[in-house]
């Protein structure tokens, strides 16, 4: 992907079932599409963590990423008719599935490297099946293409369906650092319960997201490739798709909408 410009505002954003969220550093914005009808945008100011946590190395991360959960009701109840990604009974069944099948692994006494995978992997059903929907595959290529057009100066249609900063980069990573976390902790420690399990997610996404953002810095170094990697083959085989014109418009709709709050006032002003 070519360098992004210095001066571009950083944005994220999220797939919708039925249109697209992006953020910037300050706001949000919403654009989707109701069957048959116009586009609809909808913006505001996002939930920020100030102070410490949103500086130290471990704890930014996990102040983004709380940040972006903090913003789902939020938008939910400025935009009733936004579908959320995991919005859907088959996915939700899927969670409540894999989370009883995680506990019974566990109870069954597997332990190792090997059980831990497969706890691990059963985590990441729900995550696939929403995927799994054209939809929202589309719009997640939206997503990418949209800010990958900001970012280079072209547009959408002309954009790459895969992105560096896409979540799914995050994958990898999160599985080989909590199958690691659980090992020692469970294994080598000896300690069990929710609150051992919750604070080796909590440790291995922390650590995830500091690589992710070290990979960023360091784009064209091996390490920073292979990291990548894992991430950009899923986006290319299945978590994004190349979506219709009526789709890109509805991204550039979120794009000018999110430039407008973030871009900064010209000089003089």
């Amino acid at each position: 992907m070519t360098s992004v410009n210095s001066d571009t505002v950083r944005l994220g954003g999220m797939a919708l079932r039925n249109g697209l969220l992006v953020h910037g550093p300050d706001h949000w914005a919403v654009a989707l599409r109701s069957r048959g009808g116009p586009i609809q945008v909808e913006s505001g100011r996002k939930p920020r963590v100030r102070g410490a946590l949103s500086t130290l190395p471990g704890l930014r991360g996990l102040a983004r990423l709380g940040e972006a959960f903090a913003l789902l009701p939020v938008i939910k109840r400025r935009v009733p008719e936004v579908q959320l990604p995991f919005e859907d009974g088959k996915v939700l069944a899927a969670m409540a599935g894999s989370s009883l099948l995680s506990a019974a692994f566990r109870r069954a006494g597997r332990r190792g490297p090997g059980g831990e995978l497969m706890v691990a992997a059963l985590g990441l059903a729900p995550t696939a099946l929403a995927l799994h929907d054209s939809q929202l595959a589309a719009y997640h290529g939206v997503e990418h293409k949209a800010i990958a057009a900001y970012e280079q100066g072209t547009d959408a249609a002309d954009a790459a369906k895969e992105h560096d900063r896409c979540g799914s980069n995050l994958v990898a990573p999160m599985l080989i650092s909590t199958v690691a976390g659980n090992v020692i902790v469970r294994s080598v420690l000896g300690m069990r319960g929710p609150v051992a399990g919750v604070a080796v997610t909590l440790a291995g996404l922390a650590a995830s997201v500091e690589m992710f953002a070290w990979s960023e810095r360091h784009r064209e170094s091996p390490l920073a490739q292979a990291f990548r990697r894992p991430g950009y083959e899923m986006q290319r085989l299945f978590a994004t798709r190349e979506p219709s014109s009526e789709q890109l418009e509805v991204g550039r709709a979120a794009l000018a909408e999110i430039l407008r709050l973030e871009a900064p006032a010209p000089a003089g002003n």
